[in-house]
């Protein structure tokens, strides 16, 4: 919005007008990539540990069933 401002204030858009406008935007498009990425990563780490314990249990519950059944069916 800076450079917008500026160049309607000196009535052209030249290097020195727009300049400090897109050094702001650039400097807070990396802070948000600084802060975006590592959330992105714990997220999917997260997220894959999730997916992994869920199977875990999933086969431990058909393994304690399938123990039950045979103990079950011997009696």
């Amino acid at each position: 919005m800076t450079s917008f401002r500026n160049i309607g204030a000196s009535g052209s858009a030249n290097l020195a007008t727009v300049a400090p406008g897109i050094s702001e935007a650039l400097v807070a498009t990396a802070m948000g990539l600084m802060a975006a990425i590592p959330a992105v990563v714990g997220y999917n780490h997260l997220l894959t540990r999730i997916s992994r314990i869920n199977t875990e249990m999933s086969n431990f519950s058909s393994d304690l069933l399938n123990i039950i059944e045979k103990q079950v069916t011997k009696k």
